[in-house]
């Protein structure tokens, strides 16, 4: 196939615009990362990291529930849980209903529950607020991710970290490196192309522009990776797992599918140190207790499958889990069943290696509020600063731009 046709082919399909250049002309593929499996470049102590985004704003009110103070009922009228329902985890706080195999985790010691996480002087905008978590920067959102900062000293091959998502995410872009974006997905072709119409569009030609050349071969990847992707979406079709992606944010690709392809590749012994998944559809202004308890139970299956099947190798037990989204919501419910952008909220991390069942810092006050808005006490930069340290063997000084707080005791 001459190089025009492939290259009007490959622009009409969408593999130039949404795969080649997606990660800044630096896309990969699923074969790309398994290529580096067992990598002699990391060592028998290395963890991983995966990263799961909840993109919209988690009500952490309805996700880790202070059951037992009345002002949680007095605020939150219908949308509140009776204690009978949450799935308890003392004799004040529950999880949400839905949350039974990350309940199951807690009770095994592997998830522990950082409270009141926030940032100063918050901002309720989901974009502001995400690219602050991202970059680190409550002050000053720059253009480089916290973990791109710390790519940029860990090594200049982008696979050490890499996105199951559409585009790179700012938090894996670096000031001289950045992480790869592996989206997952099939491309739509017309009906007319054959197979060996798609074996010669995977195919390269001398002379062709190097960008091209990387699209032809990610095209041809994803013909031989398909079958992969394609059984985890099909696992994902019997529980009824399909949450898109939203207008704030999140993978096209179910969290099950993104995270079971994850596993493959640490049983693989890739190069990669961290992961980056996402899920969206968290903005709950209306009808947000049957809503957000679908999306919670999503997340659920998902993280908690991912756990135990980590459990089974010893790379999979140095697997940390770190979830969070850009913001909670606000203290009292609207009108309309729902809640509005609020600040504060938790973080869950969870692996065998973590040093979990238990609560880490105090709930913070439904009645001493800030605008209507929890207080937070714990600044989200404490949380990576102990991630960098324990689980990326990084000093977090120059990532964070010396930030000095540290959570303490993350791992076992």
């Amino acid at each position: 196939m001459d190089t025009v046709t492939r290259r009007k082919f490959l622009l009409a399909s969408g593999v130039v615009g949404g795969t080649a250049l997606a990660a800044g002309a630096g896309a990969y593929t699923v074969a790309d990362i398994l290529a580096t499996a067992d990598s002699p470049a990391g060592t028998a102590a290395d963890r991983t990291l995966v990263l799961v985004t909840l993109y919209g704003g988690n009500d952490g009110l309805a996700t880790v529930i202070p059951y037992a103070d009345d002002a949680y009922r007095d605020a939150r009228a219908d949308l509140a849980y009776e204690p009978s329902e949450v799935l308890r985890l003392d004799a004040h706080t529950g999880l949400n209903p839905a949350m039974t195999g990350l309940k199951a985790a807690y009770d095994r010691g592997e998830l522990a529950i950082v409270r009141g996480v926030g940032y100063p002087k918050p901002d309720r905008s989901h974009f502001r607020s995400m690219d602050i978590w991202q970059t680190a920067d409550p002050v000053r959102p720059g253009s480089t991710g916290w973990l791109g900062r710390w790519l940029d000293r860990a090594g200049r091959d982008p696979r050490t970290a890499i996105s199951l998502e559409p585009v790179l995410p700012p938090v894996l872009a670096g000031a001289t490196c950045a992480g790869a974006a592996v989206p997952l997905g099939s491309v739509a072709v017309p009906k007319s192309i054959t197979d060996a119409d798609l074996r010669a569009l995977g195919g390269t030609s001398a002379g062709e522009p190097v960008l091209q050349a990387r699209a032809a071969a990610c095209f041809g990847d994803l013909l031989s990776v398909d079958h992969l992707v394609t059984t985890a979406l099909a696992e994902d079709d019997d529980e009824g797992d399909h949450e898109p992606a939203t207008g704030t944010g999140g993978a096209q690709s179910t969290l099950r599918a993104q995270l079971d392809l994850v596993a493959t590749c640490v049983e693989a012994g890739v190069m990669t140190r961290v992961f980056s998944v996402s899920m969206g559809g968290f903005d709950f202004h209306a009808g947000e207790k049957t809503g957000q308890e679908t999306q919670l139970k999503t997340v659920d299956t998902a993280v908690a499958t991912f756990l135990e099947r980590m459990g089974r190798t010893e790379k999979g037990r140095k697997v940390v889990v770190l979830v969070y989204s850009e913001f909670g919501r606000r203290v009292r419910a609207n009108a309309s069943d729902g809640t509005d952008h609020g600040t504060a909220s938790n973080i869950l991390i969870a692996g065998a290696s973590v040093a979990g069942g238990r609560l880490v810092g105090d709930q913070p006050s439904l009645t001493d509020l800030d605008d209507g808005d929890l207080k937070f006490h714990t600044d989200f930069r404490d949380v990576y600063a102990a991630v960098l340290t324990d689980v990326l063997g990084a000093d977090p000084d120059p990532v964070l731009d010396g930030w000095k707080g540290r959570l303490p005791g993350l791992l076992k």
